[in-house]
């Protein structure tokens, strides 16, 4: 049954009419003892697609996507998988090995803050190499080749493979930490800020880099942010959050351009009035 508060995405070249969703949510909540951190919140994703989820500090977005990523255990509601290797899963019943499985292969975890999502005692090509080591690779010289051919992905000079994380700029270590995320091939990406904190022009190289990425290698992506601009730029769909609710959703350049709910209209209209 497809949420009517959230629309199958017009895109048919993108997601067939019979593809099912990578990702089903329904009826989600998260309760800090009495305080509703989301409340209610129903979705489907389909590979390739990128959904946008905005409001706020405090309106909740965070929380929901640490639900999604299995950091968080809702209070209660349905989080479905379709897992490539796994079949369908029911996430909030899920083992914490097997999650911690997805989470090397499947998955990508990408921090607002990318010292939170690199080992900074250890070179650029071993935060890379990392992931495949934990699924078994031993072959140095192919994992190595594996970190160039992906330092070269983000932009980041082949020479600095050795270089500690430290070294590097704030836009450097984020584009070092999607390298880290992409080196499995995962299906589902989730992403916390992740131009947060990055001045306009180094996010916009990056803005860059992630919407060729997502449509390069097929990714279903749900970003959290606060930035609209961001949103418009990457998201095919938009969820509008406020105190723990979904109040709007739909097409990004729908929502943004005619927004109906008020909480909507007053985000769009502090944007252009800065």
């Amino acid at each position: 049954m497809q949420c009517a508060a959230c629309p199958a995405p017009e895109h048919p070249e993108l997601f067939p009419e019979n593809d099912p969703p990578l990702l089903s949510v329904r009826g989600l909540c998260k309760y800090f003892g009495s305080h509703p951190g989301c409340l209610d919140v129903a979705f489907d994703l389909w590979p390739g697609e990128v959904l946008g989820i905005v409001g706020e500090s405090g309106s909740g977005k965070t929380t929901l996507l640490r639900c999604l990523a299995g950091r968080l255990a809702p209070t209660s509601g349905s989080v479905r998988y379709r897992s490539e290797q796994f079949g369908a899963l029911d996430l909030l019943s899920c083992p914490e090995p097997l999650l911690r499985r997805l989470h090397r292969t499947e998955w990508g975890l990408v921090r607002q803050n990318p010292r939170d999502g690199l080992r900074l005692a250890v070179s650029a090509g071993a935060n890379i190499g990392e992931r495949l080591m934990s699924l078994g690779w031993r072959n140095y010289a192919e994992i190595r080749a594996q970190a160039l051919a992906w330092l070269e992905r983000v932009e980041i000079d082949a020479a600095r493979v050795d270089d500690l994380p430290l070294t590097f700029s704030g836009g450097m270590q984020q584009r070092l930490q999607i390298a880290r995320n992409l080196v499995t091939s995962p299906r589902l990406m989730f992403m916390d800020e992740p131009t947060g904190g990055l001045d306009v022009s180094v996010q916009a190289r990056l803005l860059d880099l992630l919407r060729s990425l997502a449509r390069e290698l097929g990714l279903a992506v749900v970003i959290v942010t606060h930035d609209l601009s961001v949103a418009r730029i990457l998201a095919h769909r938009l969820m509008v959050m406020r105190r723990g609710r979904v109040v709007e959703a739909g097409l990004t350049d729908q929502v943004l351009d005619d927004p109906h709910h008020p909480y909507t209209q007053l985000l769009v209209s502090s944007i252009l009035e800065v």
